[in-house]
């Protein structure tokens, strides 16, 4: 029992003298983050990393009463590189201030240049590793160390001394990055916030950002290093500062969701075919019911699309409403220019109304015509102009500047007669009462013309509670049918191919909270959406391509009364193309 109790005492001595003895090394531990607390036993694999056990693959021994420890290690823990070269098979350290060179086939050591013995400074394990004297390390490290004989222990404690930002040769600074963020763990798909918090010493501004890693949100768990460096308006650049951001398992928004929550309308949304294929192609359809306007009579002069000659495009008339739309190129050699000829049919004078009208300007971008004069026909400015054509009598109704070989036209009227006038769409050089008379009809060559009794369908549209993304297709002649005609000029039925120069109104009472977005599929799309009475462009810029991705066209709360598009298939853009209505959920950060 005596026995016991002296043993006990022993102890607790032992105790109390280690902590005395090994106090600021492991209280230091505690004060900085920037120092490193190693425990090393001689010929034991088993070592400390800052409280943590590792597994050497060599471990420190003494050669001739000196402590050797394993170079690559130590360099990894203290921060300090150590490479290998396979083509100069030498080992390279870099320590603060100090350039290393050690080469073991040469027994060779180099130190800033400077040739010094290589056993004076590092040995070769049994296992072949690469072994520094510690003590000669410590005075090139700036580290402190002790040796316990008694527990064969080497107890090591780094400090890495911060570099100054004070450029004395230029009486200046450099500037410090630093950011935050507004958590410490974020889900899957969950919004960063970088808060940016770099200054400059010197008072002069930070003038260059770089980030790497600075994604919007991670949709990988784990941890994702972000790295901010700055510069001021000297040029003088700051150390590199890192954060890592912790992503959880739990999931927030997928990659797909993410950017049609988090983008704003008019954002385009770049994607690939897969991705298409996987989430966007089979959409359900949003269910409609479909009316008909057929109080306005539609002239569509389509074809011959593109003209060789001089001639008559189009010809019918209009008793009451009429919508006038043409889409020409000039494919002649020479300079024309196209007009529309109103002919009064009656004895009585007839006066002519324009109510609403899209022009654009002879261009040589199809794209860019079929857009501005759908945007110039949508917006619907008032419009009262008159015109009176006597009996029998042959008026100029509009008349465009010439056009040159290779530039096309895009128009729309919109007209209401008392009495029944013929249109005629011509292309010559000059126009006069005459011109129909020395003109001959030009053939049909293939594209749309005639004239077609609807003008406008109206889609009303249930968008209050679905709940999956579902879609309207425009133009695909299946589900949204081609309205059926007659061409006077050829007698006989026909089709408006893109339903061209029809106004679509889709209505929706009380829509959920959603994103509605245009995907094109049938090949280049432009054009305009008039959304509540807000004009929105499809592209802002450029053109749409066919399974390149999508365009956020709008996004409702869920407290509207109602939403209301409207839209008209703009020349010179292809089709189908799908509306997507996708649901949004309420989504809440912890």
């Amino acid at each position: 029992m005596k026995q016991m109790k002296r043993e006990m005492s022993l102890i607790m001595i032992m105790t109390l003298l280690c902590a005395v003895l090994f106090a600021p090394l492991a209280s230091a531990q505690g004060v900085s983050s920037a120092s490193t607390y190693i425990l090393l036993y001689v010929d034991k694999s088993e070592a400390f990393l800052n409280g943590k056990q590792v597994t050497l693959d060599s471990p420190a021994t003494i050669i001739k009463d000196k402590m050797f420890v394993p170079a690559k290690f130590l360099g990894d823990a203290l921060g300090m590189k150590v490479e290998w070269n396979e083509k100069t098979r030498q080992i390279t350290m870099e320590t603060p201030g100090y350039d290393i060179v050690l080469d073991s086939d040469r027994k060779s050591v180099w130190i800033n240049g400077i040739l010094e013995p290589f056993d004076s400074a590092a040995a070769i394990s049994p296992e072949g590793k690469l072994l520094i004297k510690l003590t000669w390390l410590a005075d090139y490290m700036g580290a402190r160390y002790t040796y316990n004989d008694e527990l064969r222990r080497v107890d090591i404690l780094y400090t890495k001394t911060p570099n100054g930002i004070y450029i004395p040769n230029s009486n200046n600074s450099n500037p410090v990055a630093k950011f935050s963020t507004n958590k410490n763990t974020y889900k899957i798909g969950e919004p960063v916030k970088y808060v940016d918090l770099s200054y400059d010493p010197d008072a002069e501004g930070i003038v260059q950002y770089d980030w790497t890693g600075n994604d919007e949100a991670f949709f990988t768990p784990g941890s994702h290093q972000v790295t901010l460096t700055v510069w001021d308006g000297h040029g003088n650049k700051s150390e590199p500062y890192t954060r890592n951001i912790i992503v959880s398992s739990e999931t927030y928004l997928n990659a797909i969701e993410y950017p049609i929550y988090m983008k704003p309308e008019g954002s385009f949304i770049k994607t690939d075919w897969s991705t298409l294929w996987g989430n966007f192609w089979n959409l359900p359809q949003l269910p409609k019911q479909v009316t008909t306007d057929n109080t306005r009579k539609l002239l569509v002069s389509d074809s011959p699309e593109e003209f060789t000659e001089k001639g008559i495009l189009y010809q019918d008339t209009v008793n009451g409403k009429g919508r006038l739309y043409a889409d020409h190129i000039n494919g002649t050699q020479e300079k024309v220019t196209m007009a529309i000829l109103a002919k009064n049919m009656t004895n009585k004078p007839v006066t002519i109304k324009t109510t609403n009208k899209g022009e654009v300007w002879p261009s040589v971008y199809a794209n860019l015509i079929g857009n501005e004069a759908s945007v110039d026909f949508l917006m619907n400015d008032p419009h009262n102009e008159e015109m009176v054509v006597p009996a029998n009598q042959t008026f100029i109704y509009s008349q465009m500047p010439e056009f040159y070989p290779g530039q096309g036209v895009n128009l729309f009227y919109d007209v209401e007669t008392d009495g029944e006038i013929q249109f005629s769409f011509v292309a010559t050089d000059q126009v006069s009462q005459n011109t129909l008379n020395r003109l001959p009809l030009l053939p049909f060559t293939g594209h749309v013309r005639g004239s077609f009794p609807v003008s406008q369908v109206n889609w009303n549209v249930d968008a209050s509670s679905f709940t999956k993304p579902s879609r309207l297709i425009i133009g695909d002649g299946t589900t949204d049918t081609f309205q059926p005609g007659y061409d006077p000029m050829r007698k006989q039925n026909v089709t408006n191919d893109g339903n061209y120069g029809v106004v679509y109104k889709i209505h929706a009472d009380k829509p959920r909270k959603m994103a509605v977005m245009v995907l094109a599929y049938g090949g280049i799309f432009k054009g305009p959406f008039k959304i509540n009475g807000e004009m929105h462009l499809v592209p802002q810029s450029g053109v749409l391509t066919a399974f390149d991705g999508m365009q956020i066209l709008t996004k409702t709360t869920g407290k509207e009364d109602s939403l209301d598009i409207e839209f008209t298939p703009p020349a010179g853009s292809a089709f189908p193309i799908d509306l997507i209505f996708y649901p949004l959920d309420d989504k809440e950060t912890n």
